[in-house]
């Protein structure tokens, strides 16, 4: 394993790279919301051993990586993984992509198709959430500002937050990406699946809670 340094779109980007003794094919992994590469280490590490390369960016805004400088969506961060498999010179690849990840993959798929051999999509985030649960958070936001003036409010505020959101790929934002955040979960991909001609594996957990197995099935039909 090895950790790099790239400069995309004027920003210092971290990725780590596998490399394996024999060369099977080569995996492009984009992680979800609030993660980084490191949480992908394990997966690296076994598909190495099987004899894959393997390339996973902090994507802008998370781990090593520079924050984005204006306000991004799915299309921005998708002209980054463009631009990132441009300098890397990347020929073809399995594009994997997991919750936001999953949803920036399918972005991916559509605007540079040829280069992808295969599209993982592991409870790939690509409905919008209900408006009900947006209205809840807003909610919460302006009854926190009540009490904004009490020593500690920040702590506090983080806690809660971190609380409310502990089951969800989507953890409480600082700075500009709170902004990205709201942006990018505005974004619904229902149009988009229909139009992807990669293909596609889906990948879902039977229990979870926060991406159900429905979502996973109307992928599965949405890009048949």
């Amino acid at each position: 394993m090895e950790e790099k340094r790239v400069k995309i779109k004027n920003l210092n980007i971290n990725f780590t790279e596998f490399k394996p003794a024999e060369k099977k094919g080569l995996f492009l992994i984009l992680h979800g919301w609030g993660s980084r590469a490191e949480k992908w280490r394990t997966v690296g590490e076994l598909l190495a051993e099987r004899g894959y390369r393997v390339i996973i960016p902090d994507l802008p805004g998370f781990g090593k990586s520079d924050k984005p400088k204006l306000i991004w969506g799915l299309d921005d961060y998708c002209d980054f993984v463009n631009e990132l498999v441009r300098q890397l010179k990347l020929e073809k690849f399995y594009l994997l992509g997991h919750s936001f990840g999953g949803a920036l993959a399918v972005k991916c798929s559509l605007k540079f198709p040829k280069k992808i051999d295969k599209l993982f999509l592991v409870g790939a985030a690509c409905f919008r959430r209900k408006a009900i649960r947006k209205k809840i958070f807003y909610i919460i936001a302006k009854v926190l500002k009540i009490f904004s003036f009490f020593p500690g409010y920040q702590t506090f505020r983080k806690g809660f937050y971190k609380f409310i959101v502990r089951k969800s790929d989507y953890p409480y934002a600082e700075g500009i990406m709170k902004d990205i955040y709201l942006k990018i979960i505005k974004e619904d991909l229902s149009d988009f699946l229909p139009l992807v001609q990669v293909p596609t594996i889906i990948i879902w957990g039977e229990n979870d809670k926060i991406k159900s197995v429905r979502e996973a099935r109307l992928i599965n039909e949405a890009v048949r």
